[in-house]
């Protein structure tokens, strides 16, 4: 499933607006360094020998050199639950899921009716410096839902711009900027007071922003442009683009805990780009694999590492990074599918997953570079952050809206001229069976029908077209299925004269 090759790109970035000069860094870096990592890292070196991480007042957030604090009680690992619409919270220091906060209600249980005011779409994660503050975004609801850690309550909640995505707080944790993909826009939230304060305009597509250590530069990606926006903070101002970026499609994208590298991935093109963001260049562009999804950090004394979830293989890739071309040194086997947002502990023994399709989490040890464990969390988990505390962090107001059902994947007869790749995973939600269908490889932009089957007998349940490429990447049906079919679906073309169908739905997904 898509052999992963080095490709370096070498590109140099396209005329910049402007340069913003490398300033002073605010907080305590190892080497005065420049560049961060959304206001989680605390800087240091990754070529040549790795430096501790200097000390400073309050916990040091992940991704961290060596010598941070180990993991503690008091910390928190939260996973983005789009279908059941929750935030699991976890206790590292047990490995035990506590419990979900529920912002709205599972999956189809009245999300669609009129009266319906909750969230909808939980996709979307980023915290404070000080691990006191949670960002949440949904991506359908377009809301900014801020959470206080330590009490599990509400904030604050922001109605944003069309389409929002991903988003971190600023320095001082007053602010949570948060991209809009369908405005074109970085919409600049007033923690407390839950407003807009301000729009940046950006390329087409914003999809994440980031924030430099020294909070005077923000790092956006985007899925219409094949570009990196810098923004001064302090102008809140765009100054510079680098381009070059491997495909137009970014969903996601980490800085490194020196703050030199911004890894960008491509998902859809399988691609992942490295930039230097010092220099203002694309350094190379990594084959990474089908879905590639989310990236972090793992540094130790001895070397430097990015770890990258590619969705289309279940595998988190490892990277050493070593001033060069990153060189592929492991391949991580996910206990489940779809791997998607990671994470690592602060003091780098621990690499946490979220397991879109599987409903879970994996822990890798990042000595041995395997899992050691898998927990259960709520439905359908997206972004996934590992959020330090100093301080204990209460249980209360936790439910376990999402966590009673699992999923389970369903084999597919696919056409034998095919030659496809496909998954199907049925997932239980509110009084039905959420089906999820994906395939690469079918013929391209034709239409199929997806068939239910029981006792020899074929129902049909929706239709889709694959693109260009023969793919359908995800391919949504909401119907009554545990107990009605065979655990068996059957995919073929979708005859002429077939009429009455459901369409497909298209479910979000980075």
């Amino acid at each position: 499933m898509g052999v992963n090759r080095f490709r370096k790109a070498a590109v140099a970035a396209s005329a910049a607006v402007a340069v913003v000069a490398a300033g002073s860094v605010g907080m305590a870096l190892a080497d005065g360094g420049d560049g961060g990592d959304g206001g989680a890292s605390r800087g240091g070196g990754s070529h040549g020998s790795t430096p501790a991480v200097a000390r400073q007042n309050g916990p040091v957030q992940a991704p961290a050199l060596p010598g941070a604090q180990p993991i503690s009680s008091a910390d928190r690992v939260y996973t983005a639950d789009q279908t059941s619409n929750t935030v699991s919270v976890i206790d590292p220091s047990t490995d035990r899921v506590l419990g979900t906060l529920a912002l709205g209600s599972e999956r189809l249980g009245g999300v669609l009716g009129a009266q319906y005011l909750k969230e909808v779409g939980v996709h979307g994660l980023g915290f404070s410096r000080d691990g006191r503050r949670l960002g949440v975004v949904s991506v359908t609801t377009n809301s900014v839902v801020v959470i206080d850690t330590a009490t599990n309550e509400v904030v604050s909640k922001t109605y944003v711009g069309r389409a929002a995505h991903e988003g971190f707080f600023n320095a001082d944790g007053s602010e949570f900027w948060v991209a809009e993909r369908g405005r074109d826009t970085v919409a600049v939230v007033d923690v407390e007071r839950g407003i807009v304060k301000k729009r940046i305009r950006t390329a087409q597509g914003p999809s994440k922003v980031l924030f430099s250590p020294d909070g005077k530069r923000a790092y956006v990606n985007h899925i219409g442009a094949a570009e990196v926006d810098v923004i001064d903070t302090g102008s809140q101002e765009v100054v510079q683009r680098i381009g070059g970026i491997g495909d137009v499609f970014s969903p996601d994208a980490a800085l490194s805990p020196d703050g030199r590298e911004l890894w960008v991935g491509q998902k859809k093109a399988g691609r992942t780009t490295v930039v230097d963001v010092r220099e203002g260049r694309v350094l190379t562009v990594l084959d990474t694999g089908p879905e590639t999804n989310h990236i972090n950090f793992v540094t130790t004394p001895e070397a430097a590492y990015a770890y990258v979830t590619v969705g289309g293989l279940d595998q988190t890739l490892v990277y050493e990074r070593h001033g060069a071309e990153p060189k592929l040194v492991d391949r991580i086997h996910d206990s489940g599918s779809t791997p998607h947002g990671i994470w690592p502990s602060p003091d780098n023994s621990k690499v946490y997953v979220a397991l879109e399709r599987g409903d879970g989490v994996d822990v890798i040890d990042t000595r041995t570079r395997r899992v050691v464990k898998t927990l259960h969390v709520g439905q359908d988990p997206q972004a996934l952050v590992y959020v330090a505390r100093s301080t204990p962090a209460a249980t209360s107001g936790l439910g376990r809206q999402g966590l009673a059902a699992a999923t389970r994947d369903v084999p597919v007869d696919v056409p034998r001229d095919a030659g496809s790749d496909v998954e199907a995973t049925v997932r239980p939600v509110d009084g039905l069976d959420q089906l999820l269908f994906s395939a690469r490889g079918l013929a391209p932009s034709t239409q199929y029908t997806l068939y239910g089957r029981r006792d020899g007998e074929r129902t049909p349940l929706v239709d889709f077209t694959t693109d260009a490429k023969g793919g359908a990447p995800q391919v949504l049906v909401f119907a009554r299925f545990t107990g009605v079919y065979d655990d068996r679906l059957v995919v073929q073309r979708t005859p002429a004269h077939a009429n009455g169908t459901a369409h497909a739905a298209h479910k979000h997904s980075d």
